[in-house]
């Protein structure tokens, strides 16, 4: 029988552990978007981009056409990074871009974390290119999009079966802080949810008012 041990798991997720791309969360992409509601994704995109920043992960943010096509960045990213370098690409694959894998080479980390649109192609490439690599890869399957239901899922669906680990963008914050007991991130994580964690937000918004409650309590 094994023994337990008050220890993580080996694939859970550290602010160190991993390079975040974040890929065309741009308007003309998301005009097509049809998976997701585009208020839910953008929302989800700044909660993404905003546990990133709280716990100085490692970002690669990165555009496809952006003058000439698809337009800039959300604003939810823009304002969280707003001294970030935009690599912009011409391909649909963001692993053949040359400036995209010399700063993920840079970075020098071997778990890969994805979200952007649109899934089946944006993602997809990206993931199983790093997969034949062998880097771990990860998606936030809920900060990205597609052209339809169908789509997105089978995306994912593909992507799984070769071995990458979907997660949710929540599940990304919560992951990354994992102990109420981190004084350090604390506020900002709560903070973070209040704002971009839907009914779990709320939830905090009232147990902090109502009752002056915190998850570090005991």
């Amino acid at each position: 029988m094994p023994t337990a041990k008050a220890t993580p798991g080996k694939t859970l997720l550290t602010p160190s552990d991993h390079t975040l791309i974040m890929i065309d969360f741009q308007s003309q992409m998301a005009f097509a978007t049809k998976s997701i509601d585009p208020i839910v994704l953008r929302n989800n995109a700044g909660l993404v981009a905003g546990a990133a920043k709280i716990f100085n992960v490692s970002t690669v943010l990165t555009t496809v056409a952006e003058k000439t096509f698809s337009g800039p960045m959300f604003d939810e990213i823009k304002t969280t990074f707003p001294k970030a370098t935009y690599l912009d690409r011409t391909s649909m694959n963001t692993w053949e871009d040359k400036a995209v894998i010399e700063e993920i080479n840079h970075i020098g980390k071997g778990r890969i974390v994805l979200s952007g649109l649109w899934t089946s192609v944006c993602i997809v490439g990206p993931a199983l290119s790093a997969l034949d690599q062998g880097f771990e890869v990860y998606v936030i399957t809920d900060a990205c999009g597609d052209v339809s239901e169908e789509a997105h899922e089978r995306a994912v669906e593909r992507m799984v079966q070769l071995g990458v680990r979907p997660m949710t963008s929540l599940q990304y914050l919560l992951e990354l802080q994992r102990d109420w007991a981190r004084s350090d991130t604390y506020n900002a994580t709560t903070g973070l949810a209040r704002t971009h964690g839907g009914a779990y937000g709320l939830g905090i918004i009232y147990a902090s008012t109502m009752f002056g409650a915190h998850e570090g309590a005991h």
